[in-house]
């Protein structure tokens, strides 16, 4: 599968170490094979240089030309509506839970996973149900019947004879 996010001017990415960790930047100039010239105009960070290795490249870009000083930055990068785009994105939505997780108290995981022993007793319950009743009707070994699902044998239950049909007598002539 070929690469589809490269180092390029515009790029946006996420810092992975460092005094910014965790913070969105743009990448503003290429400094040579290791390093980059990056900006963060709406995060706080200054225009510092930092390694490639420290960085997260994610799909989203924005259009300015390489050098470009900060309000040029600033205009497109708001233009584009990165933070809202990045907000909506599952790599930000997974970072702000796994954030959330980590400020747990013990009473909260504690309460997770009671709430989610729970969860899977129903879940179980279901799945059985819908099993056995697969299994009634053979849709559960590819059998394909018509009549839908048969009802549910009753327990302690003998099979009775069927009832004979009671005739009623003819009057004699």
């Amino acid at each position: 599968m070929p690469f589809s996010r490269f180092v390029e001017t515009g790029r946006v990415a996420l810092i992975a170490d460092g005094d910014y960790k965790g913070k969105l930047i743009s990448i503003v100039d290429v400094i040579d094979q290791t390093r980059v010239l990056v900006d963060g105009p709406l995060t706080e960070v200054p225009r510092i240089p930092i390694r490639i290795n420290q960085l997260h490249l994610t799909k989203l870009s924005v259009k300015y030309p390489f050098s470009a000083p900060k309000r040029v930055v600033r205009k497109a990068w708001s233009d584009a509506k990165v933070l809202e785009k990045w907000d909506q994105s599952m790599w930000a939505k997974k970072l702000a839970s796994k954030e959330k997780r980590q400020a747990m108290s013990d009473y909260d995981r504690f309460k997770l996973r009671k709430a989610k022993s729970r969860r899977n007793r129903i879940r179980t319950v279901v799945f059985h149900n819908l099993r056995s009743t697969g299994a009634r009707n053979g849709s559960l070994f590819g059998k394909k019947t018509k009549g839908g699902d048969k009802p549910k044998p009753k327990k302690g239950a003998a099979k009775a004879a069927p009832a004979k049909k009671v005739e009623p007598k003819k009057a004699k002539k």
